[in-house]
């Protein structure tokens, strides 16, 4: 019980991460930029051509990437660039959390 306890604290300390990765068009935005000729950044108008969203939706889906952690931007005079953030603590803090969930399984199939 108390490996249970401790992953729904796991989980509501996730939601946020798991909220901005899991919707499918912030999806779209993380894999453009996972893209080799995104490594320097990509503006919002290379977002709405990728993804075909409008400027304003591209805006709001990376305020929330951004929020979790996920996303991050440079300031090149006036024009921002995004790019995947450098933070892996999101993403080991879920490495984890799978970890544990495979390790209560495992512990519940030697019972």
């Amino acid at each position: 019980m108390e490996d249970l306890k401790k992953l729904k604290k796991d989980f509501d300390g996730l939601r946020e991460f798991l909220v901005a990765v899991g919707h499918e068009k912030r999806q779209a935005i993380i894999l453009a930029l996972l893209e080799d000729k995104a490594c320097d950044g990509l503006r919002v108008n290379d977002l709405t051509e990728v993804t075909q969203l409008s400027r304003p939706a591209i805006s709001h889906h990376l305020k929330i990437l951004k929020d979790a952690h996920v996303v991050d931007y440079s300031r090149v005079g006036t024009k921002n660039y995004y790019f995947l953030s450098h933070d892996f603590v999101e993403i080991d803090k879920m490495e984890m959390f799978i970890n544990d969930i495979k390790e209560v399984i495992r512990k519940r199939d030697k019972k």
